[in-house]
């Protein structure tokens, strides 16, 4: 894995084989970005990074400028590699060891943008449920952005809030918005 653009443009970083993930490909990180430096200032909004793995996204959006950045997921050892390398490089990334839902239902931060990159195997009950509960419990500001990854399986474009999806190779990017 490796950063694409900032201060740590082109950084690789390698995440221990034993963590149960499937990190953003860089292609599709890449053009994920591309679309986002179109509509975010970086160093004026907040993240919340939501199965967040490896901390790909997070450190990506770091390089980049963001100052406060919240990663979320329910292996310690993923939490622990994002700790570490958010040390090392001096990133603004909060960690947070917690079932993604409970997460959710208890927040009361409001943040610009989310990234949910939950497992594809997930049922389409459990990203309805992950959306909803976003907007649901108004986490999300009025000009902010939900982005769930997902596979070429999944089609998440019923959801009332469902606005656009962006394929790459075999993953997908479907857009909410409040």
């Amino acid at each position: 894995m490796r950063i694409i653009s900032g201060i740590y443009k082109g950084k690789r970083l390698t995440a221990p084989k034993k963590l149960p993930v499937r990190p953003t490909t860089d292609m599709a990180k890449e053009g994920l970005f591309n679309i986002l430096n179109n509509r975010f200032d970086f160093d004026t909004i907040e993240v919340l990074d939501l199965f967040a793995g490896t901390g790909n996204i997070s450190f990506e959006f770091a390089s980049r400028g963001v100052k406060t950045i919240t990663a979320v997921d329910s292996y310690s050892g993923c939490v622990q590699y994002i700790s570490k390398v958010s040390k090392e490089l001096n990133f603004p990334i909060q960690t947070i060891k917690s079932d993604v839902y409970k997460y959710l239902e208890r927040t009361q931060n409001k943040v610009d943008f989310i990234f949910a990159d939950p497992p594809y195997d997930f049922e389409p009950s459990q990203f309805e449920k992950l959306a909803n509960l976003v907007f649901d419990k108004d986490i999300l500001d009025s000009e902010g952005l939900l982005v769930v990854e997902h596979s070429t399986q999944t089609d998440l474009s019923l959801h009332p809030k469902f606005v656009e999806s962006r394929k790459y190779g075999g993953n997908v990017f479907s857009f909410f918005e409040p």
